[in-house]
């Protein structure tokens, strides 16, 4: 909410009339003619920032210097990483990561009450939207139905979490639930939630129009930035902070600017375009940064692609992608039912206040590229990185490549599968799947889909045999227009029939194979492969039964179903014959753009999205039976194994501690680069023989009913044991092992989880060593969770991802990074050594502190390590044993 800024702030208060009716709002070009800067060029993304600074400046948490700062950043050329508190407008949560925010919330409740305090002081003061979407598994497929099914079966297995859930709707204010069945919650935000431009009242009652503005806890909450919708994922914990009244501190950062220019060439689609721009972006290295799109090309992209590359920021690494509001925003929020009313402030804020991307806009950005999209050709990402840029025309040559130098298998070699009379062999793909916000939010790829179904059931082709099909749309509104353009038959006639409104495959939740194609690819250790139109592809995250992923755009994903192999080239090779047995390639089924844009004139109204979202908060009958309680305070079932009260507030003293040093810390890991929180804490299944699936076990719970990772994060008991359980993982103090394992004290390899225990009992503090780019991916906060509940003090690290860094910091755990060319190969660590890190407990933030390494043979290393904490505030949480430590003992304190 607003608040009352100070002095030399308040001369930017302003009133704007649009349609008869005024509304206060804080204007740039105002600050500056008070003498506050000259902010005019900077970038949009940024103005937005600035206009948060205005907005809350009360000479204490945000001062009249950090605002001024802004001005320096366009004067530096783009540069002024000067510490900042910033508040988001609201919050966005997805149920995986929402479960453990509202376990973390109630158990601050129970927290308070020990402390003395009054339970409800625990209450979101911003707006909280969660959406359950991780949920639905993709149990039955290839019929109709599949959906029914896959529903029924998601409410017997989640049904503990969903009565959790509806008990803190009903418990916190300003807390809404979006039921299962849905949508995902980025296209539900961008479809419905999202206004680019919000407005509320301040305490005095006076209506104020502000930039929208939010963090989710779900990494690809930058998708609603193609709006410009300025968001970001965090993890649960910095989001609770936030939702509590915390800002979020953080650094003025850096703006790339990413021209656009030219026009896509007939043949490709938006995700073709957002492959290459990940490929860009890595390779340029812009983790921690905002990335802005601009240029004339903008004026030929829609929203749905803009969407599309602003989903993926989480994949190039940046904080996120920002496309400024245009003539394409306004369209898009009509078109999407938005109230006219809003529409017409959207604009005349945007004009009046310097956000309009006009023929004048050209910005001071702190660094640029630039790409013409005529150059643009149809592509897919993988085996195993969203940055793996493969052009479709050398696909089948950079998959044998892989299969030779990464998985170091032969080509060709087949199994015989169990009553069938086809044979499994390497490249084979097993899964083709039509899910994640990220491309079914877009239309023109969606109704390109279909299209290429239609061509294909005309012809007489169909899905082959091993391949498990699925469609899981983002939101009911794909299926209405699907429905509407008579193109869900011709998907369902080749197998991708409707499984779910969720993000399926993309999050781990693909469910089973065929029984007896797992036991050939395992019998023949073949690479089995999956395309997905998702966003990530990481190792051990699409299917246990699959090695190689590759994301591709939906029509895709369809061709590379009826092909059923990626030992393909799909520009020249026939992926099926015809009814009359004439060869039949990838260009006889593909549509035209001409074919694609009438079909979604025609099909995607404004009515649909209307119709859709009337009721998005009520759910069906199953949502509307689940039974809570009223009570303030959670009673927690003590026989659940999906919800549990965490330790980290029980006998939590009123007072913080003090930073101490480490000394003579074991190694629990040694990891390799590029180490993603799905190695750190995976989302999907796991097997009855693992620490998670032995616990369960124990308490009567049957494998069928064991679910997957992502659903238990509620119960810190399976996340600790799941910490580090990637069954892809490496563990480098053991010779070629995968999963989570580790040596124990006596040396003997276990599982991390019995480690870290032994560890704990013996009082040993322990350290984790890792590569470049830890902790990429999902913003998974339950990777820094599993990390500090196992007793992990530190993570020493070449680099850091941003959200994890934060996660960490937010749990009491302290990233470090090597300095001076150092790295954990250079050391010749082996995890037999001792650690010591001093100068902890007189710590400023980014300090070098020194640390030494004692070797098995007794020996000692002195290195430097640059210690992450990276601003003032986050040493006091550091010093609380977290942030949600710190929010409780002030929230008590102020009694």
């Amino acid at each position: 909410m607003p608040i009352t800024v100070g002095q030399d702030t308040a001369k930017a208060r302003k009133t704007l009339t649009v349609g008869g009716q005024s509304i206060d709002y804080y204007s740039i070009p105002a600050a500056t003619a008070a003498g506050l800067g000259d902010f005019s060029n900077l970038p949009a993304a940024l103005k937005v920032v600035l206009e948060n600074m205005l907005r809350f400046e009360d000479g204490k948490t945000v001062s009249v210097d950090d605002i001024k700062a802004f001005a320096e950043w366009g004067a530096k050329g783009g540069k002024n990483p000067r510490e900042i508190a910033y508040r988001p407008a609201r919050v966005l949560m997805q149920d995986f990561t929402g479960v453990p925010a509202v376990v973390d919330l109630a158990a601050m409740r129970d927290g308070l009450v020990a402390l003395g305090g009054d339970p409800e002081k625990i209450n979101p003061l911003n707006p909280v939207d969660l959406v359950i979407d991780h949920s639905v598994m993709i149990d039955e497929f290839g019929n109709p139905r599949a959906f029914q099914m896959n529903v029924d079966r998601e409410y017997e297995r989640n049904m503990e979490r969903y009565t959790f859930l509806k008990w803190g709707q009903s418990a916190f204010n300003n807390f809404r639930v979006v039921p299962p069945g849905t949508g995902i919650c980025h296209q539900v935000n961008l479809e419905y939630l999202a206004q680019t431009v919000w407005t509320d009242q301040d305490q005095n009652g006076a209506e104020v129009a502000y930039p929208d503005t939010l963090v989710g806890t779900d990494s690809h909450t930058t998708m609603v930035n193609g709006a410009a919708v300025l968001g970001w994922g965090v993890g649960g914990i910095e989001a609770e902070a936030a939702m509590l009244g915390q800002p979020i501190s953080m650094l003025i950062p850096e703006v790339i600017g990413f021209e656009l220019t030219g026009t896509m060439m007939e043949g490709t689609t938006g995700t073709d375009l957002v492959l290459k721009v990940v490929e860009m972006l890595r390779a340029k290295g812009v983790v921690g940064k905002f990335v802005e799109f601009y240029g004339e090309g903008l004026d030929r992209l829609p929203l749905a692609d803009r969407a599309t590359i602003a989903n993926m920021a989480p994949e190039y690494g940046a904080t996120c992608g920002f496309f400024p509001i245009d003539n394409e925003t306004i369209r898009y929020l009509r078109n999407t039912g938005r109230d006219e009313d809003r529409i017409a402030l959207v604009e005349a804020y945007a004009k009046e206040n310097g956000f309009w991307r006009g023929d004048d806009y050209a910005p001071v950005y702190t660094d640029t590229l630039h790409l013409d999209m005529g150059t643009i050709v149809p592509a897919i990402s993988g085996p195993k990185r969203p940055q793996d840029y493969v052009a479709l025309t050398d696909g089948q040559t950079a998959f044998r490549k892989e299969m030779e130098e990464t998985f170091k298998r032969p080509m060709g070699k087949e199994i015989a599968v169990e009553g069938e009379d086809y044979t499994m062999e390497s490249g084979k793909v097993v899964i083709a799947s039509i899910t994640s916000c990220t491309n079914t939010s877009n239309p023109y790829v969606m109704i390109g889909a279909g299209l290429v179904a239609r061509k294909a059931r005309a012809l007489g082709l169909n899905r082959k045999p091993w391949v498990k099909t699925s469609l899981a749309p983002g939101s009911q509104v794909v299926s209405a227009y699907l429905e509407a353009a008579d193109l869900q038959e011709d998907l369902d006639a080749i197998g991708f029939n409707l499984v779910g409104y969720g993000c399926t495959t993309c999050i781990g939740n693909s469910g089973p194979i065929q029984p007896e194609l797992s036991k050939a690819i395992a019998d023949g250790d073949l690479v089995a492969t999956s395309v997905l139109s998702g966003n990530r592809n990481f190792e051990g995250r699409i299917s246990p039964d699959v090695r190689a992923n590759y994301l591709a755009s939906p029509p895709l994903v369809v061709a590379y179903a009826l092909a059923g192999t990626l030992d393909i080239n799909l520009a020249t090779d026939a992926i099926g014959t015809d009814k009359d047995g004439n060869d039949v390639f990838l260009k006889d089924i593909w549509p035209s753009s001409q074919e694609v844009a009438e079909l979604v004139e025609a099909t995607v109204t404004r009515e649909a999205f209307q119709t859709k979202y009337a009721d998005v908060f009520k759910g069906d009958e199953k949502w509307q039976g689940v039974e809570t309680t009223d009570q303030k305070t959670y009673d927690w079932p003590p026989t659940s194994t999906y919800v549990q009260n965490p330790p980290y507030f029980q006998g939590m003293s009123p007072e913080p501690g003090v930073i101490t040093n480490i000394e003579d810390a074991k190694v629990l890991a040694i990891l390799g680069d590029m180490i993603t929180t799905d190695h750190i804490s995976p989302a999907g299944s796991f097997k009855e023989s693992t620490p998670a699936g032995r616990y369960l076990t124990e308490r009567q719970v049957a494998p069928r009913e064991f679910n997957s990772y992502g659903s238990r994060r509620g119960n810190h008991e399976i996340m600790m044991r799941g910490t580090f359980a990637n069954i892809r993982i490496k563990n480098e103090m053991l010779d070629g092992v995968e999963g989570g394992y580790t040596k124990g004290p006596d040396g003997e390899q276990t599982s991390i989880f019995d480690a870290a225990m032994a560890h704990q009992e013996a009082g040993t503090p322990l350290v984790i060593f890792g590569g470049e780019q830890y902790g990429a991916g999902s913003s998974r906060d339950w990777a820094a969770k599993g990390t500090a509940l196992l007793g992990v003090k530190a993570v020493i690290a070449e680099s850091f991802e941003r959200i994890h860094r934060s996660n960490l910091v937010g749990m009491g755990v302290i990233p470090f990074e090597f300095t001076n060319g150092d790295t954990r190969k250079k050391l010749g660590l082996t995890g037999e050594e001792k650690v010591s890190i001093s100068g902890l407990d007189t710590i400023q933030p980014l300090q070098e502190v020194p640390c030494t390494i004692t070797m098995a043979d007794g020996s000692t290393k002195e290195i430097m390590l640059k210690c992450r904490i990276d601003t003032a505030i986050e040493i006091e949480y550091i010093e609380h044993g977290g942030v949600l430590h710190y929010v409780l003992r002030n929230l008590a304190s102020a009694a």
